[in-house]
């Protein structure tokens, strides 16, 4: 990066002051932490002197405009911080594979948007085919490698950044400044058009899973506080191993993406069951569900009784776990369903009790078997005596309507102590063993 202090005032280079250093994402010295980079205005009159007859310009651009959500669920200054960190990194890269003739700046007002500008002089033809390309794909490759640490903690996931890049050669018939705006606009056509291009490979490849049902189920074991032996297995969705979409997260974020949350509900539940046959007898299977699954006409008590028996289950050996990560609208109509699958001898549980402010009204209006409370409430247990404090007016109330409570997400011996001096039935998570598929 070039120095404005160090050159001389007729020089005609443009210049970029070296932003302060500080500690990267990674661990490793990392620049453009507390910095901001100039915006495009603020050096376009240097650039303008810089581009001479026989002259390249090149652009590539970062877009940034997914951090509008970042901004809409928690304001500007976190979508600001975010966008400081997303600038470190595209600064980083530019440094490390350009000679320091390049300027690294932030778009024109209102434009989440990163750009990196530099100059190739006459006989250098070849950097469009090799050293153009080659600074995009080290962007591209920076990002993905970064992922959710460029939102962090306002966002987690990563929102996207497309790249994309153009080069115009100079034309001394046109002004200067117009061919700088024509090559900025070409080069944010082609990162929409990669970004619309990403979409689509992505929602194809989710579209092709889902149709050849290429998930599977792990399962988490929910141990008895008292005898420490096994009570039930929780099923949880994995995606292809080696594919974008391994995590639950990552389906979940791509069907939301692609409106197929219920189709992949459905297919979740068809391999938490198919993946349970051999589940150990006298052991529960907790089976998510959402409020939704009452819709699927394959999942209606009666079709459902007959499916377990091909699985070798009873209803009685099922607890259907309820999220309210997805509401319920209708506590009344809700409670009708749920009595028609108790009926059959279903049990029903309420996951991620404390996580959100509905989890109380949930708790009184559905009187579940179980109430599994949030890793949020446990984590820290044996230290806290705040928490420690809720999980006991919590297990009052679970007392008061017939439930037993799951403490979910615990790690430590210390943990699971005081939730047996609580007198807390059960508890969930890596305490006790990773989730595996059963048969292993």
């Amino acid at each position: 990066m070039l120095n404005p202090e160090a050159r001389d005032a007729d020089d005609a280079q443009v210049s970029q002051a070296e932003p302060e250093k500080d500690e990267g994402l990674d661990g490793g010295p990392r620049s453009l932490r507390t910095a901001v980079l100039p915006r495009l205005g603020d050096v376009l009159p240097a650039l303008v002197q810089q581009y001479g007859c026989g002259k390249c310009l090149a652009i590539v651009l970062v877009d940034g405009s997914g951090l509008a959500e970042i901004e809409r669920n928690c304001g500007s200054e976190a979508s600001k911080a975010a966008l400081r960190n997303l600038s470190a990194l595209v600064y980083d890269v530019a440094v490390d594979r350009l000679d320091g003739d390049e300027v690294v700046v932030t778009g024109e007002t209102g434009r989440p948007e990163i750009a990196v500008i530099f100059f190739r002089g006459e006989g250098e033809g070849e950097f469009y085919r090799t050293e153009l390309p080659s600074l995009v794909s080290g962007i591209e490759k920076a990002i993905e490698r970064q992922g959710v640490k460029l939102v962090y903690p306002y966002s987690r996931r990563s929102p996207g950044f497309s790249v994309g890049y153009a080069a115009v050669q100079r034309n001394p018939f046109r002004g200067a400044e117009t061919q700088i705006r024509q090559a900025l606009s070409e080069a944010r056509d082609d990162a929409e058009l990669q970004s619309r291009m990403d979409a689509r490979g992505r929602r194809r490849m989710f579209q092709s899973m889902l149709l050849a049902g290429e998930v599977s189920s792990v399962y988490e074991p929910i141990v008895d506080v008292t005898t420490k032996t096994v009570f039930g297995y929780e099923a949880l969705v994995r995606g292809p191993e080696g594919s974008v979409f391994r995590s639950p997260l990552a389906l979940f974020d791509a069907a939301e993406e692609e409106d197929l949350i219920f189709e992949l509900d459905c297919l979740c539940r068809r391999a938490g069951l198919e993946g349970a046959i051999g589940i150990p007898a006298g052991t529960a299977l907790f089976l998510n569900i959402r409020p939704t699954t009452i819709h699927d006409p394959y999942f209606a008590p009666e079709e459902l009784v007959h499916t377990l028996r091909r699985s070798k289950l009873r209803p009685t050996d099922v607890v259907f776990e309820i999220s309210e990560q997805e509401s319920i609208d209708n506590f009344d109509a809700f409670r009708e369903v749920r009595d028609a699958y108790r009926a059959q001898g279903f049990r029903f549980a309420l996951d991620d009790t404390g996580a959100g402010y509905a989890s109380l009204q949930a708790v009184i209006e559905l009187e579940p078997e179980f109430i599994k409370v949030d890793r949020a409430l446990v984590t820290g247990l044996d230290t806290d005596p705040a928490r420690k404090a809720l999980l006991q007016a919590l297990q009052a109330v679970a007392h008061t309507i017939g439930a037993k409570i799951i403490g979910e997400g615990l790690d430590t011996l210390e943990e699971l102590e005081v939730l047996k001096e609580l007198e807390i039935s059960f508890g969930q998570g890596w305490l006790f063993g990773k989730p595996t598929p059963l048969r292993a």
